[in-house]
């Protein structure tokens, strides 16, 4: 009852919250004599305040119109590709009547993002995107609200996530002969999978993957997510986070972890910051800092915005990652679409270069937890591996804001361009007779040291280290924060 109790609440909310944001306006209206009371600002910035702590937060869009390319405005058009019951593939699509600039397009590797299913939508790497796509073709896994997925399209298990990666990977390759692969946070474990399961086959894997701030070995330094994961069991989790979808939305009766319950946990990591946040946003207000009043607007649009899960992908999620450990134990089986089960074997990964990113700071996923991919793909050769880590920054830090521009992109930028091959790929074979990749084509690790280097020559000085000590040695980072 706990979903519907809240969706009441909200409901009763919604006027009171609107009618709060006709108030703000009318208080600031230069045209009506309320605004002209002493006390004016301070009134509009409360009633500005209460409706943007009661307004219901919708999906937001990416809005990525255009980027600049060599100071040239390529237009994007945003579509979807792959439209499936629980995600949907979306590329952005750019477009440029500069003849020098398409064809520098026309050459740039192929990159799919797989974005978390961990309570936020994808639109929260709009950073990420945006950046990428000055120097890559761009593609992005939109998750679906599990709220709006009717129940007649079936459940949707961690399985499922897995082999919709591969669906996706395996279209890029299809027509553009391969493609890079980069996960941010909690996709990383479902990622590496997919590459395992294709490469333990015999399919032609992804170029590199890039693993950026992910619990692949959650024991690792752990932090409050993983205590909380580890300290409760299966049964409190499905009994206490786990609800029905109301009968007001399309997927009425489906069993999901809500977006609000995730809401509520987020806020609870860090209340003081959040409470302290929102105070300056109302003093901004009455002072007509217009500007940092605007940043906090399209930050709590952004974090405020959350999605259901489907609650046998959560709960599988707990099991798998936080609570057995069975990427790291070696004992995860998938089951394929053809419902046959396969052990998840990292090891069997040859001919896919690695890249892993963890940020100083990190308060989600803690330090080794990303890097321990070095210990499980040992098929992948050390010149092949690489980790990162970018000093000052946290979890939102490596993929979104100034640290992830000026000093984890160029990394990503320069490790990608040195494991793409120098000719443009045939469209991949068909799965029945799988070409592997030639990894005599791609550049050494050393090679992309220096490029990393020449990448980021007018930045902080940035170090970064092959990964085949990992483990012992493991930060390569930024002097400066």
């Amino acid at each position: 009852m706990l979903y519907q109790i809240y969706e009441t609440q909200r409901s009763m909310m919604e006027p009171f919250s609107d009618l709060a944001e006709v108030a703000a306006k009318l208080f600031t209206n230069p045209s009506l004599p309320l605004a002209q009371l002493p006390i004016a600002q301070r009134i509009s910035a409360g009633y500005d305040l209460m409706h943007r702590l009661g307004k219901d937060y919708e999906k937001p869009v990416f809005g990525i119109h255009t980027v600049d390319v060599d100071g040239v405005d390529v237009a994007i058009h945003e579509r979807i590709e792959i439209d499936k019951p629980f995600c949907e593939l979306r590329r952005f699509k750019r477009f440029s009547d500069d003849t020098s600039t398409l064809a520098k397009l026309k050459g740039e590797p192929v990159v799919l993002i797989v974005a978390p299913l961990s309570g936020h939508y994808a639109t929260l790497l709009r950073d990420t995107v945006r950046t990428m796509l000055k120097d890559h073709k761009v593609y992005i896994t939109d998750w679906k609200n599990a709220r709006l997925v009717p129940l007649s399209e079936g459940e949707f298990h961690l399985d499922d996530y897995v082999n919709y990666v591969q669906e996706f990977i395996r279209h890029l390759q299809k027509g553009y002969g391969n493609c890079h692969v980069i996960s941010v946070c909690q996709p990383t474990v479902p990622v590496l999978a997919a590459v395992s399961l294709m490469a333990s086959r015999g399919e032609t894997t992804p170029l590199s993957m890039t693993m950026m701030g992910g619990p692949i070995d959650a024991r690792k330094s752990p932090t409050a997510v993983n205590n909380l994961a580890t300290q409760r069991a299966h049964s409190w989790f499905e009994n206490n986070v786990i609800y029905r979808v109301p009968d007001s939305f399309p997927g009425a009766g489906r069993r999901v972890y809500p977006g609000f319950l995730q809401h509520t946990g987020f806020v609870a990591m860090n209340p003081d910051r959040h409470a302290s946040s929102h105070y300056d946003y109302f003093k901004d207000l009455i002072k007509g800092d217009n500007e940092s009043a605007e940043s906090h607007r399209k930050f709590y649009d952004e974090y405020n915005a959350v999605l259901d899960m489907d609650a046998d992908y959560y709960l599988e999620t707990i099991d798998t990652v936080f609570q057995d450990f069975k990427l790291v134990n070696g004992t995860w089986e998938v089951k394929n679409p053809q419902g046959k089960l396969e052990r998840v074997r990292p090891q069997d990964i040859q001919h896919t270069a690695l890249l892993t990113i963890e940020g100083e700071l990190d308060d989600i996923s803690g330090s080794g937890q990303t890097a321990a991919a070095h210990d499980l793909c040992t098929g992948i050769p050390k010149t092949h591996r690489m980790h990162y880590e970018a000093a000052g920054a946290g979890h939102y830090g490596i993929f979104s804001g100034r640290r992830w521009r000026e000093f984890v992109h160029p990394v990503v930028k320069a490790f990608l361009k040195v494991h793409q091959p120098t000719e443009v790929a045939a469209p991949a074979a068909p799965a029945t007779a799988p070409k592997r990749a030639n990894a005599a084509t791609r550049a050494p690790a050393k090679q992309a040291v220096k490029a990393v280097a020449k990448a980021q020559a007018k930045a902080p000085k940035v170090v970064t280290k092959p990964a085949a000590k990992a483990p012992t040695a493991r930060k390569a980072r930024n002097t400066k924060a």
